[in-house]
């Protein structure tokens, strides 16, 4: 079985709805989809619980009253029976008058929780009672039955597994099954989300579970490019990647994918495949454990890096020294992006700076700290294993131009990272792309 996921520029809209029911049942072949809610339904239900927080009811009422407009419209654009526009209106209604409910009680993050999961389940159901009227044999399947995260706020995969094969026993016979992504329920029982990937994440750990034979992730792109089609003129989409390059990219910059939501697929050995819905014949971008040697494969960017040096003659030939500076990040819950050291200085580059003041005075204790703002990370990902003689000052040749602050390789076989100023960015992207592409 295959398990498709949908994000929510695929499900747009009615005709995109019909249009994702045709690449759903295409093959003719049982498949298992996760859908994400509607563009812009998740801004609205986030809108709404803005107004709430704030006590203004009449603000949420309204936003309510627009999205209900919106929605019924999109019923009589959907379906051709008269039968299934009730139904599904009836659905609808009751969907705007549950968020109508929340205007008149004390209102926290766990009913916004409630509130932003609700765009899911408008989208699936509407895309189930289309697929019913169509004549396939669909069911949809509360994802609230069987996802759930621990008490770290992590996904229970076990429970995941269990639940969700019990609830596909009692469905035998179905074409299609289809879940909603990105919400799951706590350890305690309550509505809350996967956070980081969202729907992708929902679409790896079902596959997972079933130990499908492909995760399809479907969006508006043709699979991750080998440089930032919004910098760099004639990108290309990549082909393959391994996990790791994925991951690699991902963190530093290639929005089309989430680095930890492909996990659960790389761990059970269950290819990843990046698809357009727009251009459903594309071969798009295919993530395995399999690696391709001697390439190197993508660059991608990070934006809005601080670098941080800290420079101390207490650091020569000192047990601890690092140790006590990592546990000043790690108090302020600040992770640390690229990491070099020298006999009496220690550089870091960080993405947040919301504790950058208490992080730089905590630091002075330990020597001499430099702040460097408006910098940017250049990750060159492939096969960049240190026995590849060459591979390394093939990409240092192409930065030959560019001001470097910092150089990272090592950590990783298949990643070089250069920490430079972001005014140097574009340079630097076209640069690496005439050079390796």
């Amino acid at each position: 079985m295959k398990v498709m996921k949908f994000g929510g520029t695929s499900v747009g809209t009615p005709s995109r709805m019909k249009e994702v029911t045709q690449l759903i049942t295409k093959s003719g072949e049982p498949v298992f989809v996760v859908l994400s809610a509607m563009s812009g339904t998740t801004n609205s239900l986030v809108e709404i619980s803005d107004y709430l927080y704030k006590k203004n009811p009449d603000g949420a009422n309204e936003v309510i009253n627009q999205l209900e407009n919106k929605y019924m419209k999109h019923v009589e654009e959907l379906y051709q029976t008269e039968e299934t526009k009730r139904e599904t209106r009836e659905f609808l209604v009751a969907e705007m008058n549950y968020l109508r409910s929340f205007t008149k009680e004390l209102f926290t993050s766990f009913e916004e929780k409630s509130i932003v999961a609700q765009g899911e389940m408008m989208s699936t159901n509407m895309v189930v009672n289309y697929m019913k009227e169509q004549g396939i044999k669909a069911v949809l399947l509360n994802a609230l039955d069987f996802m759930r995260t621990d008490k770290n706020s992590e996904p229970d995969p076990v429970y995941i597994k269990e639940k969700l094969n019990a609830v596909m026993e009692q469905q035998p016979d179905c074409q299609v099954y289809v879940t909603q992504g990105f919400i799951c329920r706590n350890a305690y029982g309550e509505i809350d989300n996967l956070q980081r990937g969202g729907s992708d994440y929902t679409a790896s750990l079902v596959g997972a579970a079933l130990n499908a034979d492909e995760i399809q992730i479907w969006t508006d792109i043709d699979g991750m490019h080998n440089n930032d089609p919004r910098v760099v003129d004639n990108t290309q989409p990549v082909h393959q990647l391994h996990f790791e390059e994925a991951a690699e990219l991902a963190y530093f910059g290639a929005k089309i994918l989430h680095p930890t939501c492909v996990q659960p697929a790389k761990y059970a050995g269950i290819p990843v495949r990046l698809l357009n819905t727009m251009q459903p014949d594309a071969e798009g971008t295919t993530i395995s454990n399999h690696t391709e040697y001697g390439k190197i494969k993508a660059v991608a960017a990070k934006d809005n890096i601080i670098a941080i040096k800290i420079k101390s003659s207490r650091m020569l030939l000192a047990t601890g020294f690092l140790r006590k500076v990592f546990e000043i990040f790690e108090s302020y819950q600040t992770p640390i992006d690229m990491v070099c050291t020298s006999e009496v200085a220690v550089s870091m580059s960080i993405d947040n700076s919301a504790h950058l003041g208490e992080i730089v005075d905590e630091l002075k204790k330990y020597g001499t700290v430099t702040v460097d703002t408006g910098m940017c990370i250049i990750c060159v990902v492939g096969d960049l294993d240190w026995s590849n003689i060459g591979f390394e000052t093939k990409v240092l040749d192409a930065m030959t131009s560019v001001p470097v602050r910092m150089i990272s390789y090592g950590g990783s076989n298949y990643n070089i990272s250069f920490l430079i100023r972001e005014e140097d960015k574009k340079r630097a992207l076209q640069s690496l792309s005439d050079h390796l592409f």
